[in-house]
């Protein structure tokens, strides 16, 4: 049945009530659900990687932690897995070393990330004030550790903390001074070091960033008042760029969480002072290497969790005093 609309009043211009004009759609125009859908393929590649390299790896690991490795007899047969959903997550809890590995990130964290929080943000206040000269000089000096990789510079700070190379040792050998970097107690701020030399410059530009973004006109009106350089950098600066503190912040934790190549580069001229469960990543990683990878997957559960919850409890804690 074809439906022809009514013709409008000549007088009026108006169609009787009840009447609708006839729909006008052009040829081959894509349908309204399929126009909300088009977005979403030009961000399938990114889903599917994600997907691919994240995600997957995750339930992966995730399902692995739920089995536990059995080996009978004297080794002769291949191993076999039994489903223990919390076998391997209390090992894991039990284990000296892997809740030791914990507690070290863990103090690391407490101590290394404030200081190299406070290290950034005063080179950054240095590199913005008004009175800085070569500025883009010095954003590149600092920067310039983070592009070196972590590999290669624990490398070359091993050579600074040798026992029979240390050109630090050398120069302080006239005052009688020599500095154990590889003590048991020592090591662990050694590594701090390294971690703080190398991301320092990385967190600075973030920040610099930030300081970027304040209006020039707020400045100014507090330069005007009689604020001093110092009083504007605490009471103008700093509060304005709270967000990117928070933001470096929550990368700190997540990266102190994650520590693993500059004590792994460490460890063979260390003397016994990093052991091979020294961080949980190194704790899981001897576990793969005894080829017992579901336990090696708990380990990093618990980890992960143990993160997402800091971090989310460290997020909150920032938003509250923000909406104070």
């Amino acid at each position: 049945m074809i439906n022809v609309a009514a013709p409008a009043d000549a007088r009026t211009g108006k169609r009787p009530p009840g009447i609708r004009p006839p729909a006008t759609t052009r040829p081959g125009a894509p349908r309204p659900r399929a126009r909300r859908l088009r977005p979403l393929w030009f961000c399938a590649p990114f889903l599917a990687l994600f997907a691919a390299m994240y995600v997957a790896p995750i339930v992966y690991a995730a399902v692995s932690s739920l089995f536990t490795v059995h080996r009978s007899g004297l080794g002769l047969t291949a191993p076999s897995k039994v489903f223990d959903p919390l076998g391997n997550y209390a090992r894991a809890l039990h284990d000296g070393a892997f809740t030791g590995a914990l507690g070290r990130v863990a103090l690391f964290g407490v101590v290394q990330v404030p200081l190299m929080l406070c290290l950034a943000l005063a080179l950054a206040l240095l590199i913005d004030a008004k009175s800085a000269r070569g500025k883009g000089f010095f954003r590149l000096a600092g920067f310039l550790p983070y592009a070196i990789p972590g590999v290669s510079a624990a490398l070359v700070w091993s050579f600074m903390y040798s026992s029979q190379s240390s050109p630090i040792n050398r120069l302080l050998a006239p005052l009688g001074v020599s500095v154990p970097f590889f003590d048991g107690h020592l090591v662990l701020w050694s590594v701090a070091n390294i971690v703080t030399w190398s991301w320092v410059g990385y967190n600075m530009i973030i920040i610099y960033s930030a300081l970027q973004a304040i209006p020039a006109e707020v400045l100014e009106a507090a330069r005007m008042d009689g604020a001093s350089a110092l009083r504007v950098a605490w009471s103008i600066k700093v509060p304005a760029i709270r967000g990117a503190l928070v933001l470096t912040a929550v990368f700190s934790i997540i990266g102190s969480a994650q520590l693993f190549n500059e004590p792994t580069v460490l460890r063979p001229v260390s003397g016994g002072a990093i052991s091979s469960s020294f961080t949980p990543l190194m704790s899981a990683q001897s576990a793969v290497a005894a080829g017992n990878y579901p336990y090696a997957a708990a380990q990093s559960v618990v980890l992960a969790v143990l993160v997402g919850v800091v971090s989310f409890v460290f997020l909150k804690l920032t938003g509250r005093g923000g909406k104070a």
